[in-house]
């Protein structure tokens, strides 16, 4: 499974084709995409202008709710990792091992994900 952070967003917004073809790969597989709705909110301005390519890679991305349940798991592994973004959090409690996380801020998320046991690979971009 392919997990998006902000990051993955923001590069689709720059233009970056090497997401917008692992994003293709992945849907050409079968297989959507997955964030959180805290970073849809961290990305989202709108859908105007350059937005607009946000938006069309939004439509095919299950997003997943902040609920009492992914909330807990994220906050009891900032706790366990010693760290605070509770969006970056909720990034890597969508994932499991073997998934790929892209992202712009692999350093944070390999600690999250250390301390959640999971083995991902974490593409930055």
């Amino acid at each position: 499974m392919l997990v998006l952070d902000a990051g993955a967003f923001l590069a689709v917004e720059r233009g970056d084709r090497d997401v917008v073809a692992l994003v293709k790969r992945e849907r050409l597989a079968g297989r959507s995409p997955v964030t959180s709705g805290g970073v849809v909110a961290q990305v989202w301005r709108g859908g105007r202008g350059r937005q607009a390519t946000v938006a069309r890679m939004l439509a095919g991305v299950d997003v997943t709710a902040i609920d009492d349940g992914l909330g807990r798991r994220a906050g009891t592994l900032l706790a366990r990792a010693g760290q605070s973004d509770v969006i970056d959090a909720t990034v890597v409690c969508l994932a499991v091992d073997g998934d790929d996380i892209l992202t712009s801020d692999p350093g944070d998320l390999r600690a999250l994900a250390h301390a959640a046991g999971i083995h991902v690979e974490l593409i930055a971009v």
